[in-house]
């Protein structure tokens, strides 16, 4: 089957999809990316031969009856291998939980992968470190230093890194943040 692209769909596996020479010359085609895409993995089963099911793989993903993860699409047959889409690690409430967690999104992100993670666990800003005797900056602050460095790292090198960063409803900075004044109530005396 020939693989037909829009010149936008063109556009967007250059710049996102294809392998690059380290002068950032693109090696591939969209062709060639679907065909090393999915069938070289059945050679490394038992008996297994990739050859059969090239041809298949490659029909499905050139009539886009079927298309991987961005990971799947960037990485399959090459030395990264990594083909998740989407990791969630723990945020522990410690110095060091919470940068190993900000150094393992860097690696995730670094060959592809997007994160996730619960800020729940951090103690609320003003609360007391026992261990200093001062005040946690709190989970927002964290957030911020997850997003920048995401921002400093392309995912598989491409593109911007995505995380997902949630926190309990019940969280103390949940109910900080209500407690606000909204902008148009600010400085006017109530009746």
């Amino acid at each position: 089957m020939a693989l037909s692209l829009t010149d936008n769909s063109k556009r967007v596996f250059e710049a996102r999809y294809l392998r690059r020479a380290a002068n950032r010359e693109i090696l591939e085609t969209p062709e060639d990316l679907f065909r090393r895409a999915v069938a070289r993995a059945e050679g490394s089963f038992p008996g297994g031969r990739p050859e059969p099911w090239e041809e298949a793989f490659f029909d499905a993903l050139a009539a886009l009856d079927f298309l991987p993860n961005s990971p799947t699409l960037m990485n399959a047959g090459t030395s990264l291998g990594q083909l998740s889409a989407c990791f969630v690690l723990p945020v522990e409430d410690s110095l060091d939980g919470i940068f190993d967690a900000l150094k393992h999104m860097a690696l995730i992100q670094q060959s592809g992968g997007g994160t996730g993670f619960s800020f729940s666990r951090l103690r609320p800003k003003d609360a007391l470190v026992a261990s200093t005797g001062g005040a946690a900056s709190g989970p927002v602050s964290f957030m911020s230093i997850f997003d920048c460095a995401t921002d400093s790292i392309k995912q598989g090198g491409r593109r911007r890194g995505a995380n997902m960063g949630v926190l309990r409803v019940d969280h103390p900075e949940i109910g900080r943040a209500r407690r606000c004044p909204s902008p148009t109530r600010r400085g006017r005396a109530s009746a």
